[in-house]
């Protein structure tokens, strides 16, 4: 009997064993595996709280179940998004003033977004400020409070938001495909809505109210907490501060979109140069996670149309009939659209691509893709998806984009093992559900009346060189930093860029750099490349500025061998093909003629402000991604010689952090002393451009609103003695993304833009972002303030004065004791933000080594301590004047512009309701000299920019 009790002893051993290893086998299996904690109040709000690893942030983000699709009544569109706006206005305890002074104090970084499906609202900040941030954002989701005046004024911002879109094709693309996509569906309009509904918006004060009340409940909500906190500790305090939201009980009858029954095909006519686009639609599946439906289609989209396809090796890279394919497939809660689009480089070029589509599509139907296709690519999908976790801002946003779903943070594991569990059949069969004809919307646009062939029929070496010095010790410079993340980020910053493109050749680095990175090698074709490297989820990218030339990739650890091969192959043995050499210049004049010339009249007017005031002379002086005349001339000799002599040793500096093996990185250095020595070049010594007065240069463009930036060359650069006293101020003036007093007295007060920031370092791609990209690092700067587009020539004139009026008074009285603490305050902390996670602070690291300065947070952080009111008013009395000024307009009426810049005459504004305690100001700024005369305002269509 002992022994029968030891035997049974030793099954359930070995039995509770197993289990024990199952289990974990289990939780490892998982792709979102860090420790939650979820708890439901008696109102029905659902709290989630996640304990990070990464010190000192916290990530607060509270979605609301509620986007576009809520909104089921006829006149109604637009709400969810506007209250995006106006949850920021404030409540009686907390104005908005008040609010914005919180959130500066906290270091907090805050911002929205509304989908179809959700309205999601996220501050990030410091942990010590994690109860008053509870605090705060309750009161206001609680008890939210705006008058007439405040609701019209926010109104027209959201009408200024529609314009400054507009300018973009691809917007009236999406608007126009979903019209024709739903009759019955609120998907019928995009989350900003129909355009008559903004415009009537301003009258819906009463209809507001009962939207508010109807959605903003906590029964549709979550309060997503993420970061370095104790969990039983935030839990309370969610509680503390949100139990008295009172539930709600309103239910959305949302309409049923009936399947569709026939192809549709529409053609616009756009009046402004773009190249010709086409777009295909396709009724896709509902998201649901323990389906494969809507897994099917995600994979489907990677295999048939991503950047390792036929039909992409076919239309990019080998005819280079088109330079953007894409594929998007967004997880929503009811049936939404599934859309492939290309643009083409020539209109002519319609009838091949819709060929090309039309096979494809017959393909993805009927060909089974194999196996180790499909592993590969749900290898990427896993990685990918585990890179994006890098820091808590990052947890939290995942996590605020799928709980509206199930309001469960296992979804995205459930989601995760139905990409897991797909065959090569359901791929198949998904695609012969929904990629088939009669659901099938094309929209087609073009600067002619037809993009003639486009409409669908129903379908039944290389002389490169490298030195062998493997056994030779590199010259050049290491920085490394080992850690126990997951994730290695590799940064190779070159001291070379757009600045050392020769005379007659502008844009050289540029596309010296886009041939290694969208070009092939000695060894594989840039598909094979491509394909190669697809199910490491990790690639490589470089950035190019005028004295920086960085090629950058994070992988995870699991990859890091494979993806250092592929990294090395790619920098030491470029294949310089002539066919990639012909498709890579041509997307890189279209990136200039379309996606900044004809898409981006922010960007536009930001780059054309720098070129006007540095002159063609200057290193600085043209735009990085090059002069179009020079880059139709440049050959692949060219090429092959920037690269030979700037891409060296000795202009090199690697930049290495996270969990990478010791040795791997020896291998990795002995590697890159392949790369020819090389010998160092300072860039050309320029003087800082003198203006004289003020001038102005306006671009003619058909385009919807007008984009305006203004500055002027300054002396300071990060490291001076007044960098920081400068950064606090402008930051005061206008943070970027972030409230300031240009945004408070243009957009807040006055309703008529959309934001508007002050900047005393280059900041590109600033409609994309939150924060400035490392690696932009530059000996000389502008000051420059940008105003987002405006309605109107006459807004614009006025916003401009306005922005002048502002600009004056801070000369001229300084800022104030209090608004110098708070944005001290505020900067102290926001320093975190800026590098947030380990990429951006190795850049940001080797940028410090760049201007001699310790890592970019110390080093502002410490300044900020030293720094006195007296030391910002001093370097703003000494650096900042209005008196020589270049400006830069966007406008479709450039006559009408002109008129009213040098006529001097008095600018008027009007507003939806009045505005008394304006009036004085107003007229105060409606009478400020422009100083600009018909001798110093120049007109440029847009066609002549950058050519």
């Amino acid at each position: 009997m002992k022994r029968q009790r030891f035997g049974i002893a030793l099954v359930i051993t070995a039995l509770w064993a197993s289990m024990c290893l199952n289990a974990v086998a289990a939780e490892n299996s998982k792709v979102f595996s860090l420790p939650y904690v979820v708890r439901d109040l008696p109102n029905g709000l659902r709290i989630v709280v996640v304990k990070t690893d990464y010190p000192d942030v916290v990530s607060l983000q509270i979605p609301i179940q509620t986007g576009s699709r809520n909104e089921v009544e006829p006149g109604k569109s637009g709400f969810a998004h506007f209250f995006e706006h106006m949850m920021f206005r404030g409540t009686e305890r907390f104005p908005a003033d008040v609010y914005e002074d919180i959130i500066k104090s906290v270091g907090g970084d805050r911002n929205a977004y509304t989908s179809d499906d959700v309205t999601n609202y996220h501050t990030t900040f410091t942990k010590p400020d994690l109860e008053k941030m509870l605090e705060v954002e309750a009161d206001r989701f609680i008890n939210l409070k705006y008058n007439n005046e405040q609701f019209r004024t926010e109104a027209l911002a959201v009408k200024g938001e529609y314009l400054k879109n507009s300018s973009n094709p691809m917007q009236k693309i999406f608007e126009t495909t979903r019209d024709l996509s739903f009759t019955q569906h609120s998907y019928k309009h995009t989350t900003m809505g129909f355009l008559k509904d903004i415009e009537d918006m301003p009258n819906q004060l009463e209809y507001s109210k009962v939207f508010f009340d109807r959605w903003y409940r906590p029964n549709n909500a979550a309060v997503i907490v993420v970061g370095d906190i104790d969990p039983d500790k935030t839990l309370a305090l969610v509680e503390k501060y949100f139990g008295r939201w009172q539930r709600g009980s309103y239910q959305a009858a949302i309409p049923v979109e009936p399947a569709p029954t026939a192809p549709q095909h529409k053609h616009i006519k756009w009046e402004a140069r773009t190249q010709a686009i086409m777009v295909l639609a396709f009724r896709g599946p509902a998201f649901r996670s323990t389906e494969k439906e809507m897994p099917a289609m995600d994979i489907l989209g990677q295999v048939w149309f991503g950047s390792t396809s036929d039909l992409y090796q076919q239309l990019v890279v080998k005819d280079q009939l088109v330079d953007q394919l894409f594929y998007s497939s967004p997880d929503r809660k009811d049936p939404n659209l599934i859309m492939i689009g290309a643009r083409l480089i020539k209109p002519e070029s319609a009838s091949a691509v819709r060929d090309a589509l039309t096979q494809t599509l017959v393909r993805a139907r009927t060909e089974a893709v194999s196996d180790k296709k499909l592993s590969d690519i749900k290898s990427a999908f896993k990685y990918r998806f585990a890179g994006g976790l890098d820091n808590s801002a990052s947890i939290a946003a995942m996590l605020a984009s799928t709980v509206h779903f199930e309001r469960d943070p296992e979804t995205i594991n459930r989601q995760y093992q139905s990409y897991d569990a797909l065959t090569p059949a359901d791929l198949m069969m998904a695609a012969n559900r929904y990629l088939v004809d009669e659901g099938r919307v094309l929209v087609t646009l073009s600067n002619q009346d037809a993009l003639p062939g486009s409409a669908f029929e129903t379908p039944d070496t290389i002389n490169a060189r490298v030195k062998n010095a493997a056994n030779q010790k590199g010259a050049f410079a290491v920085l490394e930093k080992r850690g126990d993340s997951p994730l290695v980020s590799v940064n190779l910053l070159f001291a070379t860029g757009a600045a050392f493109d020769s005379p007659g050749k502008k844009g050289l680095a540029q596309l010296t750099a886009s041939m290694l990175m969208e070009g092939g090698t000695q060894k594989r074709s840039y598909r094979e490349l491509t394909e190669a490297r697809y199910p490491l989820a990790a690639g490589l990218g470089a950035q190019v500025d005028k004295e920086m030339f960085s090629v950058q990739g994070e992988v995870h650890r699991d990859n890091l061998s494979k993806w250092t091969e592929l990294a090395l192959e790619q920098l030491l043995l470029p294949g310089f093909d002539a066919e990639d050499f012909r498709r890579v210049k041509t997307t890189l004049i279209n990136a200039i003629r379309s996606d900044l010339r004809g898409n981006n009249d922010e960007e536009l007017a930001k780059e054309v402000l720098y070129q006007s005031i540095y002159g063609a002379a200057h290193p600085y002086g043209t735009l990085t991604l090059g002069d179009i005349s020079d880059l139709e001339k440049l050959t692949l000799a060219d090429v092959r010689e920037f690269y030979s002599k700037q891409l060296t040793q000795a202009n090199l500096t690697l930049g290495v952090v996270g969990g990478y093996d010791p040795e791997w990185l020896v291998e990795f250095k002995r590697s890159l002393s392949q790369l020819p020595a090389g010998e160092q070049r300072a860039v050309a010594k320029a003087s800082i451009p003198k203006l004289s007065g003020r001038s102005a240069v306006v671009i003619q463009k058909e385009t919807a609103s007008v984009a305006i930036s203004f500055g002027f060359p300054m002396t300071v650069k990060r490291g001076d003695k007044d960098w920081v006293a400068l950064w606090l101020a402008r930051s005061w003036l206008g943070e970027h993304r972030q409230s300031g007093q240009l945004y408070d007295r243009i957009r807040e007060v006055r309703g008529m833009n959309y934001g508007d920031y002050a900047y005393i370092e280059y900041f590109p791609f600033g409609m994309f972002q939150f924060s400035p990209d490392p690696n932009l690092g530059r000996q000389q700067q502008l000051f420059q303030v940008w105003l987002r587009p405006l309605r109107s020539n006459s807004d614009a004139v006025f916003a401009t004065r306005t922005a002048l009026f502002e600009l004056d008074k801070l000369i001229k009285m300084g800022m104030t004791k209090a608004n110098f603490e708070k944005q001290r305050q505020f900067l102290t902390k926001f320093a975190s933000q800026i590098a947030k996670n380990q990429s951006a602070q190795l850049g940001y690291a080797l940028d410090s080594r760049y201007y001699g300065i310790d890592t970019f947070p110390e080093y502002v952080r410490r300044e900020l301590a030293k720094l006195s009111l007296d030391d910002v008013n001093r370097a703003i009395r000494k650096h900042l004047q209005t008196r020589d000024v270049n400006f830069v307009f966007v406008a479709s009426d450039a006559a009408d512009l002109t008129k009213r810049l040098v006529s001097g005459a008095p600018s008027t504004i009007e507003y939806p309701t009045p505005k008394p305690d304006l009036a004085a100001e107003d007229a105060a700024i409606g009478k400020l000299p422009l100083h600009l005369g018909a001798d110093n305002v120049r007109v440029i269509p847009v066609e002549q920019i950058f050519e």
